[in-house]
């Protein structure tokens, strides 16, 4: 019977990555966007957290029958209402005599036993993190316990919403007992895990955000959202392979609007960051000197490779200009590398334009 659990659980772990991927840049905005930095602990409880909740959902639904067609041969019932039945099962299976504690360790062999501590065990960690992480109250945890559990059950009961024609297991009132129980456990237990990590209300203390310096992820985080915005005209001057369109797009969002905004995109603005001068106000001059750079040289190097314009030359001169792009990105990469792990985050268009990004 352990080996069924195991199984679940090894998917878990295999899937989580992709699960993780998905879910880092929503958990970046949101973090970047309340809090105003990433804190080492929250990113290990969120994350393990996700890894938890995954690790129970698989738990309740695999394994998966191999046919979608699964009326056959089933049960006329697909639920249970009788609560504690597992009780009459232990009793009616065990072969443990009270007064022989002898027999004792055979209640880690016997099916009814292991699937009410199983039952029990799934939703513990869970009441740990509302009351560590989230600060519910004992109410609220145990009413959160009890519909996460209900979701697992109609889940199932359903067929996983239509996917197999019928339920593959059975919905149980005792499941939704147990299940319940190991979270309001969990939260009665949660002070002596808290106890390993800082109380959740005192993560940001004492942290300056003025003194922090914006590092590459929280930039590309920003980046990312600006070309979310910038899509539709993006998609434009792909269509048209037009320099003069490339150009006009990063003139208007990366120099008009942070000059009228004070340094800020929708994208910087969302993650909390500004562009910053050497003045209260970061002036158009500095903008186009630090944006000429990056998006007019850097950018505009591998802009031109898909215009119209390049595709017009002769094939020398066709080669020459992915010769000065390969190595304008060899340069910025070069130049780029031992900042991503250094403590020096300047780059040299920040640094000629005497810009730099700050926390707001």
């Amino acid at each position: 019977m352990i080996e069924a659990y195991l199984l679940p659980i090894r998917y878990a772990f295999l899937t989580f990555p992709i699960l993780a991927f998905l879910f880092t840049l929503p958990f970046l905005i949101v973090q970047y966007r309340k809090y105003g930095y990433i804190n080492k602990v929250r990113v290990l409880v969120i994350y393990s957290l996700l890894l938890y909740l995954l690790t129970a959902l698989y738990l309740v639904i695999l394994p998966l029958p191999v046919s979608r067609n699964t009326c056959t041969g089933l049960r006329e019932s697909f639920a249970s209402f009788m609560p504690f039945q597992f009780v009459k099962d232990f009793l009616k299976e065990t072969r443990v005599v009270p007064g022989e504690p002898a027999t004792y360790v055979l209640l880690f062999k016997e099916r009814a036993f292991l699937q009410a501590a199983f039952n029990v065990l799934l939703l513990v960690p869970l009441g740990a993190y509302f009351r560590y992480y989230f600060r519910f109250g004992i109410l609220a945890a145990v009413m959160a316990a009890f519909g996460l559990s209900m979701f697992f059950e109609i889940t199932q009961v359903t067929g996983l919403y239509g996917i197999y024609d019928c339920p593959y297991r059975l919905f149980d009132i005792d499941d939704l007992l147990l299940n319940t129980l190991g979270g309001t456990l969990g939260y009665v237990a949660a002070p002596l895990f808290m106890k390993l990590l800082p109380h959740a209300e005192r993560l940001d203390e004492q942290v300056d955000l003025k003194a922090k310096q914006v590092g590459f992820t929280r930039r590309l985080v920003a980046l990312q959202l600006d070309a979310i915005v910038l899509f539709p005209v993006l998609a434009l001057f792909l269509r048209d392979r037009s320099l003069w369109v490339y150009m006009a797009i990063c003139f208007l969002y990366f120099i008009v609007v942070p000059s009228i905004t004070n340094g800020r995109t929708l994208g910087k603005y969302i993650v909390r960051i500004r562009v910053t001068g050497r003045g209260e106000r970061v002036r158009f001059t500095e903008l186009l000197l630090r944006y000429g750079v990056l998006y007019g040289i850097v950018g505009g190097a591998n802009a031109m490779l898909i215009g119209k314009a390049v595709q017009t030359l002769p094939p020398i001169a066709i080669a020459a200009c992915f010769f000065v792009a390969a190595l304008i990105n060899l340069s910025f990469g070069v130049h780029v590398l031992p900042r991503l792990f250094g403590k020096d985050k300047t780059l040299f268009y920040e640094r000629w334009s005497g810009t730099k990004h700050e926390i707001v």
